[in-house]
């Protein structure tokens, strides 16, 4: 992950900020002049899943509130729009802002019910800042939280999954923000403990559909098992007889092919001309 902004003295909620250029000059286009300043304080309160790319900089009011809001500790009121309508007044204690695939994110606990919370930026419509302060834990990685979160989202279907192999392979096609990744002790029922072989890791999901995952299953070509939910086993059954017919179609068209040139190699390499077989019946005294 790369993160930018210089390191703040005391500041454990976003140790490890380094500066980027490209993304300080991009947020600093959208910053009135006036505000331009204040752009450290955005940085030093900003982390970013990848490398900045391409994105859309939010309200430079909100942005810069939220900003100084987790640069010194501040506690926050924002209205917030849910993805289903609903409209709610919330506090947070602000522990970072995420830039992550092209949208903002400001991660932290809600203070009322002390539970962590996530919320878009472009889905908040004020924020202000409340009197207090408050104390982040120590070691917070503000963007582990938000790809955490996103894979947690409470989707129309969990999946949990048994993969053999490393944390390396799997996250090369399930992310950190698609799916969580945890070691086990045990395998899954009816698979061998071997010591010689990798170990069996329990992946967990929400989704909102199924059908694109059994491609990516395949796609890692590594063992695995679907503990749920079942229909999941349904479309990568549906899938392996797909791929098993093209691949027995491919087979007997290969064979007609081998046959047609089998009987073409086995054919006279010339005919005898019609002249010569005349000659023959009548020949020449």
């Amino acid at each position: 992950m790369e993160r930018v902004g210089p390191r703040p003295p005391r500041r454990p909620a976003f140790l490890g900020v380094v500066r980027a250029p490209t993304a300080a000059a991009k947020i600093r286009r959208v910053l009135p002049e006036r505000l331009a300043h204040r752009l450290d304080t955005v940085l030093e309160s900003l982390t970013f899943t990848a490398p900045p790319g391409e994105f859309a900089v939010p309200e430079a009011g909100l942005l810069l509130t939220l900003a100084d809001a987790v640069h010194h500790r501040r506690p926050v009121s924002i209205r917030y729009t849910a993805a289903d309508g609903r409209h709610s007044e919330r506090t947070l204690h602000p522990y970072g802002l995420v830039a992550h695939s092209g949208r903002w994110y400001v991660t932290g606990v809600d203070p009322e019910i002390g539970e962590d919370r996530t919320f878009r930026l472009d889905r908040i419509a004020d924020a202000r800042t409340l009197p207090g302060a408050f104390e982040p834990p120590a070691g917070l990685d503000p963007a582990q939280r938000v790809l955490s979160g996103l894979a947690k989202a409470p989707y129309q279907h969990q999946v949990t999954l048994w993969i053999q192999g490393t944390v390396e392979q799997i996250r090369a096609r399930l992310p950190a923000s698609v799916a969580s990744v945890a070691s086990v002790q045990e395998p899954p029922a009816g698979q061998d403990a071997d010591p010689e072989t990798e170990r069996w890791l329990r992946v967990e999901l929400w989704a909102e559909r199924l059908d694109w995952l059994p491609p990516v299953l395949a796609s890692l070509d590594r063992p695995f098992v679907i503990e749920q939910p079942d229909d999941l086993r349904g479309l990568v059954i549906a899938l392996a007889d797909r791929l098993a017919t093209s691949a027995r179609a491919g087979r007997r068209e290969g064979d007609r092919q081998v046959r047609r040139r089998g009987a073409a190699d086995e054919a006279p390499e010339s005919a005898e001309p019609p002249a010569s077989k005349a000659a023959r019946r009548n020949p020449t005294t």
